[in-house]
């Protein structure tokens, strides 16, 4: 499902990442650690090609994405992976369901489909009766459900999570964690997930660990 090779990229003289070598495959859960600085999110952004590596060739769902035009790259993201990050990114002028349907009406779904699919995962999230609260009204962790929900709408193949329960208590954050490998389960979806939890970390079928622009183990 994903292969990246001799990933490099460098911000100015610091070189981030060193030659990266990484397989994945359709339905693992992969968490990535390490120390601050060590680059897991440089990586991240890479592998879900929000951002381009200097050096190296990276493959998604079998599409070489590095030689894609920035349309073409803009689409292929949107269709096939979904991002959750530790800040919600929930758009505080729509509801929940809205937020949720958004990158589905981006992606040419008809309004009313979009609308009930939106429904239906955040339903199966726990929060039917959270559809038209907007997010200054939702816990943190219902937030974080609805980013979920939201990384969900296009049927991805993917889904990259860069410190996911980093905002959340301990309660959430377990909830989260849980349903990472429910949705997993039920959808077969991919999963790379960063983060710091050393339980959520250890709960993934398999643990790299980056430290100074490589993976070591």
């Amino acid at each position: 499902m994903i292969k990246g090779k001799n990933i490099q990229k460098s911000y100015g003289q610091l070189q981030v990442l060193k030659g990266i070598n990484i397989e994945i495959t359709k339905g693992e859960i992969v968490s990535i650690v390490g120390a601050s600085g060590a680059g897991k999110s440089t990586l991240l952004h890479i592998l879900g090609t929000l951002d381009k590596a200097d050096e190296g060739n990276i493959e998604l769902a079998g599409i070489s994405v590095s030689s894609l035009s920035d349309k073409k790259l803009s689409d292929f993201r949107n269709k096939h992976i979904g991002f959750v990050f530790q800040f919600h990114h929930l758009l505080p002028e729509f509801t929940a369901l809205e937020n949720v349907f958004i990158p589905a009406l981006i992606g040419k779904m008809p309004r009313q489909e979009a609308q009930n699919k939106a429904k239906e995962l955040l339903e199966f999230l726990g929060l039917s009766d959270r559809l038209s609260h907007k997010p200054s009204k939702l816990s943190g962790g219902e937030q974080q459900r609805v980013a979920v929900a939201r990384a969900l709408i296009n049927n991805p193949a993917i889904v990259l999570a860069d410190e996911p329960s980093g905002n959340l208590d301990s309660a959430s954050a377990c909830e989260l964690h849980n349903l990472f490998f429910a949705l997993r389960d039920k959808f077969n979806i991919t999963f790379i997930i960063v983060t710091h939890n050393e339980e959520l970390a250890n709960m993934a079928d398999r643990k790299l660990t980056i430290k100074d622009g490589l993976i070591i183990h």
